[in-house]
């Protein structure tokens, strides 16, 4: 199956107010009345100082991007990413339900943004100016959720008006970068695996007189998320990542964290399973 028909492209864009202000006064003082300050060096004021709110949104909307780059593929330099078709259902449900609530939080922000310019003030005493401060409509504008999905564009598509010389150069063109572009996105489930198998055999190794390593339930669930998710990422079908995605499957049967944490045999043959996989496959 072409991966035109078994993909789409998907652009999340999220914005969030940063409210950041360079205070100019404030940085002319510190430069007039220390000789050794550096030219360059500014004085910036969080204008929601004294309030966690603001950051609660920029820290949802970095979780947002990172979890949307764990349901994807890289595709362009910036912004479009893959989508699996066999993805689509759950990534948009759990798309909109994290607008939702990015929505949900902007709003309670702006609900309280009177009263955060009011905490501000007294945190910020002298350095405080209320011009520095946007109306509530305008704070709102700097704050948005988008997801916008297109269809993976067939290698050499071009309706243009232009002299067959030029349409065919264009389509050499966009032909090689399509293929660069496909390469890097098949690419990146290998380089996962790759990092999640590493990461697990460093874990596993033991060292006489090292302090006990403390392992967590997501030793386990994340390969098995893994595994899970390069059922999907595998876009071109490739038969060997597969059998590396089965390996890896076949090496968490039967294993329980407990027993990791507790038994250092099992622990040694885990590392053997896992180490066995990455001496397997060429990476």
């Amino acid at each position: 199956m072409s991966i035109t028909n078994s993909s789409v492209l998907v652009d999340m864009n999220i914005s969030v107010w940063t409210a950041n202000k360079l205070d100019r006064k404030a940085t002319d003082a510190v430069i007039a009345n220390n000789a050794a300050a550096d030219k360059a060096a500014q004085v910036r004021k969080n204008l929601m100082a004294g309030s966690s709110a603001r950051k609660n949104i920029a820290d949802f909307a970095a979780q947002c991007r990172l979890w949307h780059n764990t349901q994807t593929l890289p595709w362009a330099d910036k912004g479009s990413r893959i989508l699996p078709t066999s993805l689509f259902l759950d990534y948009k449900q759990e798309a909109n339900h994290r607008r939702n609530k990015f929505n949900q939080m902007v709003q309670e922000f702006l609900t309280d943004y009177p009263m955060l310019v009011q905490t501000a003030s007294n945190y910020l005493g002298g350095l405080f100016n209320a011009e520095d401060y946007p109306a509530p409509d305008e704070v709102a504008t700097k704050f948005n959720y988008k997801l916008v999905f297109t269809p993976v564009p067939e290698a050499g598509d071009f309706r243009l008006d232009v002299p067959a010389q030029d349409m065919q150069e264009l389509r050499d063109q966009y032909e090689h970068s399509f293929h660069d572009r496909l390469a890097d996105a098949v690419r990146e489930p290998w380089n996962r695996l790759h990092k999640l198998l590493t990461g697990m055999s460093s874990k596993l190794v033991e060292v006489d007189g090292e302090t006990k390593k403390r392992f967590h339930d997501t030793f386990i669930t994340n390969a098995q998320d893994m595994c899970s998710m390069l059922t999907h990422l595998n876009i071109n079908k490739d038969p060997e990542l597969e059998r590396a995605r089965r390996a890896l499957e076949n090496a968490l049967l039967g294993v329980d964290i407990d027993d990791i944490k507790k038994d250092a045999q099992v622990r040694s043959d885990v590392k053997q399973r896992v180490d066995s996989i990455l001496k397997k496959f060429e990476w």
